[in-house]
């Protein structure tokens, strides 16, 4: 029979996380930083128990990216990226990944200016899958070019993403019209040419 006073503490641990992570989010989303302290009040926990859980906070804010990024995965396999043509999934993986950086734009603007671009590309990783299958898809059946290296254009993926996420956060570019300007610019990029 398991010990109830195990289960009550992982049980209390992982509330206490999901709260934490949530009140980061939130402050970030405000403007508010999200320091420790505030964190701590927002979240209804005491320091101590956000220093237990997240020893710096680079840690937290690591945390917090990690989980948007999972969310963005499960978000971009809802999208089928396996279903129709490589061009169709395409089109509806950029605009499912332009809904989660949106939507996360506190999180990828504190990340990009307090973590170490390393640490963001690793935790990166779990959402490159899906587009690295769609690019290796659409390679075999030849609706995506050969002449660039997959990495490269994975790569590129993620960079002109962020890159239009900047492009709104300065005021460059509206909301509504990055998901067509991106799709114009990834589908240059992918497709592959007629010769």
């Amino acid at each position: 029979m398991p010990d109830s006073t195990t289960d009550h503490r992982r049980a209390t641990a992982e509330r206490n996380v999901g709260a934490i992570l949530d009140a980061a989010v939130s402050l970030l989303e405000r403007g508010n930083g999200a320091s420790i302290s505030a964190v701590a009040e927002q979240a209804g926990v005491s320091r101590v128990t956000v220093y237990a859980h997240f020893p710096t906070r680079e840690a937290l804010l690591a945390a917090v990216l990690e989980r948007a990024v999972n969310h963005a995965r499960s978000a971009l396999e809802a999208a089928e990226p396996h279903a129709g043509s490589a061009v169709e999934a395409l089109d509806r993986i950029i605009a499912v990944a332009w809904r989660e950086l949106d939507r996360n734009r506190a999180i990828a603007q504190a990340t990009a200016e307090q973590l170490v671009p390393a640490d963001v590309l690793r935790t990166h990783d779990a959402a490159i899958q899906p587009i690295r299958e769609l690019i290796e898809r659409g390679r075999a059946d030849g609706a995506f070019r050969t002449d660039l290296p997959t990495d490269w254009l994975v790569t590129s993926f993620f960079a002109l993403l962020h890159a239009c996420g900047d492009q709104v956060r300065a005021g460059r570019m509206t909301v509504a019209r990055a998901p067509e300007i991106l799709m114009i610019t990834m589908r240059d990029l992918f497709v592959a040419r007629a010769h």
